[in-house]
């Protein structure tokens, strides 16, 4: 499983996905030297600054990993069975699951290097964008003279839209969406013959899972006491289908520089792991049964 999961990163690098890398530089680069045009006359224009560069970055990566996991994890099976590589592994003492397993694992460790490395790039520019605030708000004070206790509050009010632990979950919280959509996409590719199929279906699901849980509380509530014990058990088997992304939303929460528990974290990772588990195994029966 591990052989397949370091070839199948091999094979994504050779795909030159790290161009999108540069892409990111240019993007963050071109932000950090972003100016709000009141500044002169807001006074927390440079929250607002911060805010807009973590957005800006965090929207990026979350559109790049997404979509990535979706298009290389759809191509996977049937470029091996373009290059026959999938008859050789097959031929082998090699479970299907271990298959399934070191693929996923391979697309999934390429996202976790490409988000530390965007993670890391966002983390030195706001570091760089949040001192040269700093800099400019203690000109500001110094000029108009602030009381000491008023400057203290604006250091702070700054420095939590800097960079922070609680900026890192909201990155976790982009790769445990990508990893589950990854592993939906591995269960699509097992009965799709056609990676444009498996792409399109994937990127449905996306979008619908972060609709379904207020289509389902707005469907239960709509019928009222009404509704009777099967209908509410099918409810919960279309959250499976479709994953509940609104969970996941602590990402915004960390691009305006709230706090995010521990918990929270632990709780998104359990769902991961279960929503990422049931996938994988789906696909496995799938795949199992497969003939090449």
């Amino acid at each position: 499983m591990l052989v397949i999961a370091s070839h199948t990163f091999t094979q994504l690098v050779r795909m030159k996905v790290f161009y999108f890398l540069a892409v990111f530089a240019i993007l963050m680069i071109a932000a950090s030297f972003f100016e709000m045009p009141y500044s002169r006359t807001t006074e927390d224009t440079a929250e607002q600054e911060l805010i807009i560069l973590k957005s800006t970055a965090m929207g990026s990566m979350a559109m790049f990993s997404v979509l990535f996991a979706i298009a290389a994890t759809a191509l996977l099976i049937p470029k091996d069975l373009e290059d026959r590589t999938l008859y050789t592994i097959l031929s082998k003492p090699v479970p299907r699951l271990d298959y399934l397993i070191g693929k996923l694992s391979g697309v999934l460790l390429l996202v976790v290097v490409s988000l530390l490395l965007m993670d890391g790039l966002l983390c030195i520019i706001l570091n760089y964008r949040t001192d040269g605030l700093l800099a400019v708000e203690l000109e500001k004070a110094r000029v108009q003279g602030w009381p000491r206790e008023y400057i203290q509050m604006r250091h702070d009010s700054i420095t939590q839209q800097g960079v922070t632990w609680d900026l890192h979950a909201g990155v976790a919280a982009i790769f445990f969406k990508a990893t589950i959509m990854a592993s939906i996409a591995l269960l699509i590719s097992t009965f799709s013959s056609s990676t444009l199929f498996t792409i399109v279906i994937s990127v449905v699901i996306y979008f619908v899972g972060h609709f379904t849980a207020d289509a389902r509380n707005y469907w239960l509530h709509s019928h009222g006491t009404n509704v009777s014990q099967e209908l509410k058990v099918a409810s919960q088997g279309v959250a499976l289908i479709f994953p509940d992304f609104q969970l996941y939303n602590i990402i915004d929460a960390t691009i305006e520089g709230k706090t995010v528990s521990t918990s929270i974290i632990k709780k998104l990772t359990v769902l991961t792991l279960f929503y990422t588990g049931i996938y994988s195994v789906l696909a496995w029966f799938t795949f199992r049964k497969k003939e090449f």
